[in-house]
């Protein structure tokens, strides 16, 4: 066997892998990470017990690891019968689970992403970012509770996220979602907001947090929709990881010209 197909043969593989029926109800995209690195992200909140665990073993055989979010308190005990035959990773603040075969690991890319939070409440969101952005390679950096409240924790949050050097920022805020405007308007990095449902009142559910942040004036301040810390993550992760590659190539660069300047 020469180890070859034809071009309609290997034509049809890729389409039959694209989408993988799980019983009658589940179609799902098994060949995302093929396409775009990121990998399979399950939201498990409003699914029952059986459909998450078929799932969750399907995609483990056909892609060797799956991140699953949204994890009620009665489905962790789901993720823990994994953990006898899989490398688990479970955060219990973040409602959030990675599983993967023994041996797959994190392609780490040059890339960092800071991950900031108003308030405390806003926590949860943040580490499910962290697990995400981790997951896909890059570094992160965290700041928690540095709301505009006190203006001096905000200073000092940006002062840390420079010194650091991150690509780009993910922001969560609740209540009147002013912090990512803030921040976007002191860095010359990306900074995506994301609007807390952390609120009371009229504008409560995150509704005036959302629409604080649409009507920001800082350019260079994206949103994504309201407790979407996911969306934040993987958008956060793709641009940290482009610009990881560019950082290799340029100290590439600059090894070789050292070393011409030594010859």
């Amino acid at each position: 066997m020469a180890g070859r197909i034809s071009v309609d043969e290997a034509e049809k593989k890729l389409k039959l892998y694209s989408i993988e029926e799980i019983g009658e109800k589940v179609k799902f995209d098994l060949s995302r990470e093929v396409r775009r690195g990121v990998p399979e992200i399950v939201f498990a909140e409003h699914k029952d017990a059986d459909v998450l665990k078929s799932i969750i073993e399907r995609v483990l055989e056909k892609n060797g690891r799956v991140i699953v979010s949204r994890l009620r308190e009665d489905q962790f005990a789901i993720i823990d019968e994994f953990a006898e035959r899989y490398d688990v990773r479970v955060n219990h603040v973040g409602r959030i689970a990675v599983v993967k075969k023994h041996g797959v690991g994190t392609e780490e890319c040059e890339g960092k992403v800071g991950i900031v939070t108003a308030g405390t409440a806003d926590i949860p969101l943040a580490e499910e970012a962290k697990v995400i952005v981790e997951e896909m390679g890059c570094k992160t950096v965290t700041v928690y509770d540095a709301g505009i409240a006190c203006f001096m924790r905000t200073v000092n949050a940006v002062k840390k996220l420079v010194e650091e050097q991150v690509d780009v920022v993910i922001v969560i805020a609740g209540m009147e979602g002013a912090l990512p405007s803030v921040i976007a308007s002191l860095l010359d990095v990306p900074v995506i907001g994301v609007p807390a449902s952390k609120g009371y009142g009229l504008g409560g559910g995150g509704i005036a947090a959302l629409l604080s942040m649409l009507q920001a004036c800082p350019l260079g301040l994206l949103v994504v929709n309201i407790d979407n810390s996911v969306g934040a993550a993987v958008a956060a992760a793709m641009i940290a990881r482009r610009v990881g590659k560019f950082k290799i190539t340029r100290q590439e660069k600059s090894c070789s010209r050292q070393q011409t300047k030594q010859l």
